[in-house]
């Protein structure tokens, strides 16, 4: 049986609101609605969301769709970057390279990568080792911890090289039997089930 990681799509940027309390753009609630009505959205038994507004937001939706109550699960957050409060895409994206290229060492006071990851993957096990490994669970979250999640999954170094394309909006799929990837980022709206 499958489990998915999602990340929630494009998003509403305010440089005035903190960064866990941004939701989800237009183009981004459009695309999570779209995934909706893809299939296997109604196989999920589970949706397990970051306990930010933007997954929670995108969790909710795919949780309507479904007839369940999503979770929020407050471990599965994105990698802590309050120490550095906003800033600009090209600034963020230096950062983000920063942080993927030097896991074991923190970006102007962000979390680690290296304890990002042990977080995620500690919060996803946890919830796996008491789901019942016949029905299909999603989690909801952020490209950063996915990665890293996928990372570990695949038993490859941390690195951006694993990040998602297009900055949201994208799952990788992963057996509930081993972890195994059985296939990399793809686009929320487009994933069909095999």
């Amino acid at each position: 049986m499958f489990g998915l990681y999602i990340t929630h799509p494009q998003i509403e940027i305010d440089p005035a609101v903190p960064v866990p309390d941004w939701g989800l753009s237009a183009a981004g609630r459009a695309r999570a609605e779209v995934c909706a009505k893809q299939p296997w959205v109604q196989q999920l038994s589970r949706i397990i969301s970051s306990g930010e507004r933007k997954a929670i937001e995108t969790a909710d939706i795919l949780a309507k769709a479904a007839g369940i109550q999503m979770e929020i699960h407050r471990s599965t957050h994105e990698n802590d970057r309050s120490a550095t409060g906003f800033l600009a895409p090209s600034d963020f994206e230096t950062a983000a390279d920063w942080f993927f290229a030097h896991p074991d060492e923190s970006y102007r006071g962000w979390e680690r990568a290296a304890d990002a990851q042990a977080r995620i993957v500690e919060a996803v096990s946890d919830i796996l080792a008491r789901h019942d490994p016949s029905k299909p669970i999603a989690f909801v979250g952020h490209g950063g911890v996915g990665t890293l999640l996928k990372c570990h999954f695949t038993g490859i170094p941390i690195s951006r090289r694993q990040d998602q394309p297009g900055g949201g909006g994208n799952l990788f799929c992963f057996s509930l039997a081993d972890r195994r990837v059985s296939c990399d980022w793809t686009a929320m709206e487009i994933w069909q089930e095999s």
